[in-house]
């Protein structure tokens, strides 16, 4: 192989490292139009350095980016109307609860898609929205969070959809910052799992409203009182029906909306297109029996509706809130059985974009700043978060909750995931860093709605979205963007501790700097933590510290 112009200098050196600058779609992106390269080799990874070594964290380097001495003085506020039509719903559950499967589904009934796509894709069936990796569609699970933003009736709708394996559970941690409103999946057969209790502890630490939604009613299922029984006896958590099935398996005939006392009943047909629906008052019972054609499901139903009414505490919207008691809904997301109907109670019963309890301080240049900075790192009361951040604040603020790679395998390029908290972002805005000294702006040219991997440029955004804003290696995850002349930093996102160890060597010593430049790319994803033993100056092996062994694989593949 001949070494390129200057230009292209480093083509073919990234074709050699493990992560290739973070491609998805590996090296072919990279290829210039006169070269012919053959598959890259694998870096080498050695699992389970001797535990006699001692390690210290390896320290994340940042780049700089160029001060700004001007400051805009418009108004920030945003308006109190498009603050009201925010909502933004995390998903969570268990491996194989449906998870992706209910999100591509929300998007076809939001009319995001005109087809939903498949996990495990047959035949002619496309890949799903959310699940866009390379791994994602092999493996048929989701390894990284995303984001999927669409209109909805009046309302704008934010999807947050997570990874369900304890692997990558620190991702959902992540993105559960970034919500406020979760719905927890539930496999209609299995009821609570090992992963879903971790992430209900997490819920109720952030104190978010939780809805419930048993899935897959189409295959044999557990009574749906044992269900009931095991969210309140192991999570304390009450619950209260809004959508209650009629049948399970193949006798899984719809819904009772106990809301509206109607019942809707499903026609099993195409799962990529909407269901279709007949809707019968649950007081004309010689319809409703006829429609049923099953004398055992609709004396049942008869019955359960008359229990539910008697036992069941009303549904308060107070408590909701407060995570005291979760509205639960039955359904089959891959027969589109009780979706649209999900949808639409979570629109009207969802919460508006919240606040978040944030440190503010008056910034300061100078010999000044110094000081204040001293003295602050003196007090330990100054660092809690002990201001409330509302939507309708008079300043711009957000915070970085994700950052990606080579999004688009055609370039290198980085984003950064912010979740807007308060003010109204509009394109071209300088903000201030959380971590940059004081009066150092940023100016954020470029902006993008998230739908998956596809990106759309975006002039304004509010509170409650989410934005991917291109990231040189400045924004890192934790950081606090923010307009004015007061520095507002909320809390950090913590790591998780890693579980796992393993080495990484680069197999080709003249690619080292394309070597070092995706693993510290990788590194501020979050994909991994680094480690170096004790001593080493930046010189010997570099060990990777993870979660769980499929991080390992993931960052090779990548």
């Amino acid at each position: 192989m001949t070494p390129t112009t200057k230009k292209h200098r480093l083509t073919y050196t990234c074709l050699s490292t493990i992560c290739l600058l973070c491609n998805y779609n590996y090296a072919s992106a990279f290829l210039t139009p006169t070269s012919s390269l053959q598959s890259p080799p694998r870096a080498n990874i050695i699992h389970n350095p001797p535990p006699s070594r001692r390690n210290t964290l390896l320290p994340l380097s940042s780049t700089t980016e160029e001060s700004s001495s001007s400051i805009i003085n418009e108004s920030h506020v945003a308006p109190i109307e498009e603050i009201e039509r925010r909502r933004n719903l995390a998903i969570i559950s268990h491996p194989d609860s449906g998870k992706t499967t209910m999100t591509e589904k929300l998007l076809l009934y939001g009319g995001a898609l005109q087809q939903a796509g498949a996990v495990r894709m047959k035949g002619e069936q496309r890949a799903t929205q959310s699940d866009f990796m390379e791994m994602e569609k092999q493996r048929g699970i989701s390894i990284s969070a995303t984001v999927m933003s669409f209109d909805y009736g009046k309302l704008h709708v934010n999807i947050l959809d997570t990874p369900g394996h304890q692997d990558f559970s620190e991702d959902t941690y992540r993105a559960l910052a970034a919500a406020d409103n979760a719905v927890m999946l539930l496999d209609a057969a299995k009821g609570l799992e090992p992963q879903t209790r971790k992430l209900f502890e997490v819920c109720r630490m952030r104190k978010l409203p939780l809805f419930t939604f048993v899935n897959k009613m189409d295959r044999p299922a557990m009574s749906p009182y044992e269900i009931m029984d095991q969210i309140e006896q192991e999570f304390g958590l009450e619950t209260y029906p809004i959508l209650w099935p009629i049948g399970d398996g193949d006798r899984f005939k719809g819904v009772l909306d106990r809301m509206n006392n109607v019942v809707h009943l499903f026609d099993r047909g195409d799962r990529k297109s909407k269901a279709e629906v007949e809707q019968v008052p649950m007081d004309d019972l010689a319809t409703l029996e006829a429609r049923i054609d099953d004398d055992e499901l609709f004396e049942k139903l008869k019955e359960d509706q008359e229990l539910l009414g008697e036992l069941i505490s009303p549904l308060d919207m107070e408590r909701v809130m407060a995570g005291e008691q979760s509205p639960l809904f039955f359904g089959s997301a891959m027969t589109n059985f009780g979706v649209q109907l999900f949808l639409d109670k979570f629109c009207d019963m969802g919460t508006k974009p919240n606040g978040r309890l944030a440190k503010i301080q008056e910034e300061v240049k100078g010999k000044k700043a110094k000081e204040k900075a001293n003295a602050n790192s003196s007090n330990s009361d100054d660092d809690e978060a002990d201001e409330l951040i509302s939507p309708n604040h008079e300043e711009f603020s957000g915070f970085v909750f994700k950052t990606q790679a080579n999004l688009d395998p055609k370039h290198r390029d980085r984003l950064a995931y912010i979740r807007i908290v308060s003010g109204s972002f509009q394109k071209g805005m300088k903000v201030g860093h959380s971590r940059s000294k004081p009066g150092k702006k940023y100016n954020l040219a470029q902006a993008q709605t998230l739908f998956g991997s596809d990106r759309e440029s975006v002039e304004v955004a509010y509170p409650g979205d989410v934005i991917g804003i291109n990231n040189p290696g400045n924004f890192a995850i934790g950081d606090t963007l923010f307009t004015g002349n007061e520095k507002i930093a909320f809390p950090g996102i913590p790591s998780f501790s890693p579980e796992k160890f393993a080495y990484i060597r680069n197999p080709n010593p003249s690619t080292y700097k394309s070597f070092q430049k995706g693993i510290e790319q990788l590194l501020a994803e979050g994909a991994v933590q680094a480690l170096r033993q004790r001593n080493d100056e930046g010189g010997g092996p570099l060990i990777l510290a993870a979660v769980g062994q499929l991080q390992f694989e993931v960052v090779q593949a990548r």
